[in-house]
């Protein structure tokens, strides 16, 4: 295990640094006092998430500022409007969306079957199970996503279940088995996603290879990048990184009270800081007019007046 004092991070990130065991237990404990219990502690009802009243985004800020993320339940089921996830991310904040490869030219992805994406193995555009992961961890550290807006237009006909777990709390229960679990993960190279090749789609850059810190500061919020892939990831060969790498995955597939699981209906949707997600396989109904259809807009921001972490 490696040397806290050499590689702890500056006094300057309060509570955030490892040297800084007394903030730290004080944020610990603040954070685990007011935790939600159940996902149902996370639902906010709103009329309309293109328009929030003050109240409405009010409360979903405050769910966030708890957990980092929350689900928020609207009438709007079966309405396909992408402006739904832009309205309701700017009132929270977020404006700087990042336009992916896959994304839509709005910058809004439509996640739905796509067998030309499928096949060429982009699984959320499958039917398939997506494995736990924060959107955009392939990212370069400049382009980190802060924040997603997940909306469900119409959900599987069954299957289809997401799973969240706050980063915030992966955190502190890492850091309680092993602090130098912690270290490990804020290294710069503990985490290497190798280049994407492929041209891209509608002439878009191929992406560059991205090693970066699994833990990271941002801006005095925790931010967190991860997959469970084994394929196309490459860890940092060292004993503290290995054994953090199989405490998170043994941690993934615990029964964990902090682990919330909810699927989706028309209507509703999540508005996060990123946390760590998955979603289980699904069977689509026949007609495909009434086919999974969900938009997600990811961010560069964090949700405003939602500061969480460190």
């Amino acid at each position: 295990m490696r040397n806290l004092a050499a590689t702890a991070m500056s006094d300057t990130h309060k509570p955030y640094a490892l040297s800084n065991e007394t903030a730290y237990q004080a944020w610990r404990e603040q954070k685990l006092a007011h935790y939600p219990r159940r996902v149902e502690d996370l639902i906010v009802e709103v009329k309309d998430p293109r328009r929030l009243s003050a109240s409405e985004a009010e409360k979903l800020r405050g769910v966030c500022g708890q957990a980092n993320m929350a689900i928020y339940a609207s009438p709007l089921a079966g309405v396909a409007d992408k402006n739904i996830p832009r309205q309701l991310g700017a009132q929270l904040g977020l404006h700087r969306l990042d336009t992916n490869m896959l994304a839509d030219e709005d910058g809004i992805s439509a996640v739905r079957v796509v067998p030309e994406k499928s096949g060429r193995g982009y699984i959320p555009y499958s039917n398939q199970r997506l494995l736990w992961h924060t959107d955009g961890y392939y990212n370069a550290p400049q382009q980190r996503i802060n924040a997603f807006v997940l909306h469900c237009v119409m959900p599987a006909q069954e299957g289809g279940v997401n799973q969240y777990l706050d980063h915030d709390i992966a955190y502190i229960l890492l850091r309680d088995a092993h602090p130098d679990f912690c270290v490990a993960l804020e290294a710069h190279d503990a985490m290497t996603i190798p280049a994407n090749t492929e041209a891209g789609i509608e002439e878009r850059a191929a992406r560059a290879a991205s090693a970066g810190a699994v833990f990271s500061n941002n801006n005095g919020s925790l931010h967190m990048r991860y997959t469970s892939r084994t394929r196309s990831i490459v860890w940092r060969q060292d004993a503290a990184t290995l054994a953090a790498v199989q405490f998170l995955e043994n941690l993934l597939k615990s029964d964990s009270p902090y682990v919330f699981t909810h699927k989706l209906i028309g209507g509703q949707g999540v508005v996060c800081n990123n946390v760590l997600h998955n979603r289980s396989a699904f069977t689509d109904a026949v007609e495909p007019e009434f086919a999974r259809l969900l938009y997600r807009a990811r961010y560069y921001d964090r949700i405003a007046g939602c500061r969480g972490g460190f």
